[in-house]
């Protein structure tokens, strides 16, 4: 995956061949997509609809829909409400609750996750005032050695 910057503070997401756009809303940007939060907030509601759905699958379960809404509190804590619609037992929607408090992304934000960052500074090349370039300066010419 790689991010790459675009107008003010636009950013475009590579995953993959799939491309997809983050943003933060006017007057800070030109709210051309989700903020990177909004994004966090998808990939915790994708993560846990599919874990849900696959393990009623596996199960055979009559979960005919499960719909995740989600969004972040005044406090700063998310707040994940788990819709299930379908022809469930009390004990296979309690166990289906569990498997969305476990999917991997909420496993990821709620362990212990660490960041590395790895810095690559690249300098521009800039030519030094009224004359050569240092990387130029006893350089051999066509081949030849300076002092022969």
């Amino acid at each position: 995956m790689s991010v790459r910057e675009g107008r003010r503070l636009a950013r475009s997401v590579a995953v993959g061949p799939h491309v997809l756009l983050a943003d933060e809303p006017e007057p800070i940007s030109a709210d051309t997509g989700p903020t990177p939060g909004e994004l966090l907030l998808a990939a915790l509601g994708s993560c846990t609809s599919m874990a849900v759905r696959a393990y009623a699958g596996r199960h055979g379960w009559q979960l005919h829909q499960v719909d995740v809404d989600l969004d972040f509190d005044p406090r700063g804590q998310i707040v994940k409400n788990v819709r299930l619609v379908g022809d469930l037992e009390p004990a296979h929607i309690e166990r289906l609750l569990t498997v969305a408090g476990r999917c991997p992304v909420q496993r990821l934000l709620t362990g212990d996750v660490s960041v590395v960052t790895v810095p690559t500074v690249v300098t521009p090349y800039r030519r030094p005032p009224g004359g050569t370039p240092q990387s130029e300066r006893g350089t051999p010419r066509c081949g030849k050695h300076p002092n022969g």
